[in-house]
């Protein structure tokens, strides 16, 4: 089986979320199956030619691909996805990626994913390369059903390919002005109301995957259902229950070589399940390095997120002075809107003995803090898939989630399973979002904190858990397989 992932970001080389996660980790699994996978992403000025060793293809050389009618140079570059030996192709358009970061809110946004969908196309068909399944996700690879059945049927290469399109958050959804048709160089009917690309009065790109894919997915089953629903569908959930019988929901995985307690080179002291005597010595460096006095019996409540309203911030906010009265330390890692970068800011200068924040990024202290803490708090308004708190399960740092998407398919709140006679609970959750209801779930992890014996059960159950990519890459296989049946 020949697939062709198409994205619009892939760790390591580019990120600003989840999925690249998602890019760079799956290919892996897909080619230990036996999949022949290739990914395909824009090269953007911001990637390290000589640190991922890229190659340029002089064999391939420049390539014409048209937007509203002008040819756009177009080179390609290769490199591995480190850790395998997939092929990274890079699409390289310096008048439109060359930006200073990946995603822009300039006037010709469409032109250049109009221009990657067109791309990969076109470099297929140099490459004499036709997949069985093109792999496309989020709005930014919309289109490619449209190209690959419409612009380029000429081509008879592409007659057996089929299409898998893959939601990541339905909140971003390529729309643009009804100007992007002609850019596309797509049939008028498209956008005329209620065609294939047209969504309130304006052009889709998102809508176009949906409708012309032959199999669609979204990142975990709870979100998968969730979208369905006008709370949660951001307006897309009626298109969505149009193809109701082709979606799915398969949640994603972890790179477990890489978030592994075990090996984990970004934390001094290893630890497993079968030995957590050093995760508290993670606790006690973290704290230093925070200048937080340590004290084994105060638990360290983590956050690794960015700081934005969807993410929960706005209940923590109106939550804020009574959290800070709970016997527990807090260490805040990201950023996002002013609002609640100052209000930690604030905790942090207020409360410098309980509350220590950074702002921005760092992979080196996002691996301390999953390591070091006792919990992680994710209280999201709402959540496709979520890895932190699969990242916290393995590190058996127990997570204290909203019970939405992602979140609810991983976490399975203490006492809740517990009423049901039942001791397989790996964290705590609550349902409303509310400030009194968040505040609710972490004074119960503090409770169960303070019964050592209850607590390292909670930590095994989570270390216990299988969230590895392995599962999760043999249920893309049976999409593809159902997208190749669908097609043919």
């Amino acid at each position: 089986m020949k697939v062709a992932i198409v994205a619009s970001e892939c760790a390591p080389f580019a990120k600003t979320g989840g999925l690249a996660d998602v890019v760079g980790a799956l290919p892996k699994y897909l080619a230990e199956l036996g999949v022949d996978v290739k990914v395909f992403i824009p090269k953007y000025d911001s990637i390290d030619e000589k640190k991922f060793n890229l190659r340029f293809m002089d064999d391939i050389g420049e390539t014409k691909v048209r937007i509203a009618g002008f040819p756009r140079s177009v080179y390609l570059h290769t490199a591995k996805l480190p850790q395998s030996n997939v092929d990274v192709y890079f699409i390289d358009c310096r008048e439109y990626f060359y930006r200073g970061k990946i995603y822009t809110e300039q006037w010709d946004e469409d032109e250049r994913f109009i221009l990657l969908n067109k791309a990969v196309i076109e470099i297929c068909q140099r490459l004499q390369w036709a997949p069985d399944v093109f792999h496309c996700n989020d709005w930014q690879t919309g289109l490619m059903p449209f190209f690959v059945k419409e612009s380029y049927s000429w081509d008879r290469m592409f007659d057996d390919s089929t299409f898998l399109y893959s939601i990541h958050n339905i909140g971003y959804q390529g729309r643009f002005s009804k100007d992007a048709l002609a850019k596309a160089e797509l049939n008028p009917e498209h956008i005329q109301f209620g065609g294939a690309l047209e969504f309130e009065d304006s052009f889709s790109m998102m809508k176009g995957g949906i409708l012309n894919s032959e199999v669609i997915n979204t990142v975990s089953e709870t979100y998968a259902h969730e979208v369905l629903t006008p709370e949660y569908g951001a307006g897309m959930q009626d298109v969505l229950r149009f193809r109701q019988s082709d979606f799915f929901g398969v949640l994603n995985g972890i790179d477990t070589d890489e978030w592994n307690p075990e090996t984990d080179t970004l934390i001094p002291f290893h630890f497993s399940k079968n030995d957590l005597s050093n995760k508290k010595k993670n606790k006690q460096f973290l704290l230093e390095k925070t200048s937080l006095k340590f004290d084994e019996n105060v638990p360290v409540i983590g956050i690794i997120s960015r700081l934005v309203a969807q993410k929960g911030f706005d209940l923590i906010a109106d939550e804020i002075h009574d959290l800070m009265t709970l016997k527990a330390q807090w260490v805040i890692l990201g950023s996002g809107e002013a609002n609640f970068e100052q209000l930690f800011t604030i905790m942090n200068r207020v409360l410098p003995n309980k509350c220590w924040t950074y702002l921005g990024f760092s992979n080196e202290l996002a691996h301390l803090i999953e390591a070091g803490a006792d919990m992680f708090l994710m209280p999201s308004h709402y959540e496709p898939c979520g890895l932190n708190q699969m990242y916290s399960l393995r590190y058996g740092t127990v997570p204290i989630v909203r019970k939405t998407g992602g979140l609810a398919d991983t976490v399975k709140d203490w006492h809740e399973v517990q009423s049901i006679g039942q001791n397989t609970g790996n964290g705590f959750s609550f349902i409303e979002a509310t400030g009194p209801a968040l505040y609710a779930a972490v004074k119960r992890a503090i409770d169960s904190f303070n019964i050592p014996d209850e607590w390292k059960k909670i930590q095994m159950n989570g270390m216990n858990s299988d969230n590895s990519w392995e599962a999760s890459a043999q249920k893309y296989v049976q999409l593809y397989e159902r997208a190749i049946t669908k097609r043919r």
